[in-house]
């Protein structure tokens, strides 16, 4: 089997060729995602095309930002980041050139099966999976497939109320949310604001040696365990993933490990907490997961 395979973010498109269940091929572009969904759509076709000259392929896989309706294909809602996403009918404009099967599933729902089919969640059918990073993206796996929810919705899990001080009715709607302060985002702006030259995560752990740069990291793991604290105690799970780019430092974990069972009951301590295994390719592998059930229903 050999699928074709793609994973649309805010800022860049990665792309390639699955052959087997084993990537072959995976390239990059940027999205230029505010020339909208237009833009997209036509950059996903005029890459299918010429990938189509390399390869026979059996059906497409498509991770992407949003909130999908994967029983239909197409973007539920999208916010301003991608003029016009919300409503795109991404299964059927393709179904109807290439002819052949479409899944198409929200990125972090798909990062989730990627990990529970290939990477760090092969070993638990059930498991809760985050990502952190520009905001914080959840996602709920049940016997190795994604909970919906009601309107295929759930795990917005940076909307958790974390901060109920700071929560106004009427207001934004991640005021006090768990992504305000425990988002890679957070992080930066933490650091930021004690040294403007700090612009990136990757800067803040080159300046570990900095005291109050440790603190300021401290800080913001413990905004990350608060959070998980409640999920543990709502969904008691036997794990949790934890993904994003940031979590390739070694030492959040450990310190995660180290707050947690502070935190936590002890009949809840149990909860295994793991970094995701597949990196960037987790959205592309669970699209190709996704794309192969999807040739088995037709």
């Amino acid at each position: 089997m050999k699928n074709l395979v793609f994973d649309i973010g805010g800022t860049a498109i990665k792309y390639g060729i699955c052959e087997d269940n084993q990537l072959i091929n995976v390239y990059e572009i940027p999205t230029n995602a505010m020339m909208g969904a237009r833009h997209i759509m036509d950059t996903l076709k005029g890459l299918i095309h010429t990938l189509s000259q390399e390869t026979h392929f059996d059906a497409i896989g498509i991770s992407t930002a949003g909130q999908v309706d994967p029983e239909n294909g197409f973007i539920i809602y999208a916010n301003p980041n991608i003029p016009d996403y919300t409503g795109t009918q991404i299964r059927k404009e393709l179904e109807n050139i290439y002819h052949v099967p479409v899944a198409v599933e929200n990125d972090v729902n798909a990062a989730a099966i990627g990990e529970a089919i290939y990477g760090a969640g092969k070993e638990n059918p059930h498991f809760l999976c985050l990502t952190y990073g520009t905001g914080i993206g959840g996602a709920i796996v049940r016997d190795k497939k994604i909970y919906h929810g009601s309107s295929f919705s759930a795990g917005e899990f940076g909307a958790m109320v974390t901060h109920g001080a700071a929560k106004i009715l009427g207001g934004d709607f991640f005021d006090g949310c768990y992504e305000r302060y425990a988002s890679t985002t957070a992080l930066v702006n933490a650091a930021a604001a004690y040294d403007p030259s700090i612009t990136s995560g990757r800067q803040v752990f080159e300046r570990l040696d900095d005291e109050q740069i440790q603190g300021i990291l401290n800080c913001w793991i413990t905004e990350i365990v608060l959070g998980l604290t409640t999920l543990i105690h709502i969904f008691n799970p036997a794990c949790i993933i934890l993904g994003g780019g940031i979590m390739s430092q070694p030492c959040i974990l450990e310190k995660i490990k180290e707050k947690l069972p502070l935190s936590i009951m002890p009949s809840f301590g149990h909860v295994v907490i793991k970094t995701a295994a597949l990196g960037n390719t987790a959205g592309l592998l669970g699209a190709n997961y996704l794309a192969g059930l999807h040739i088995h229903k037709k």
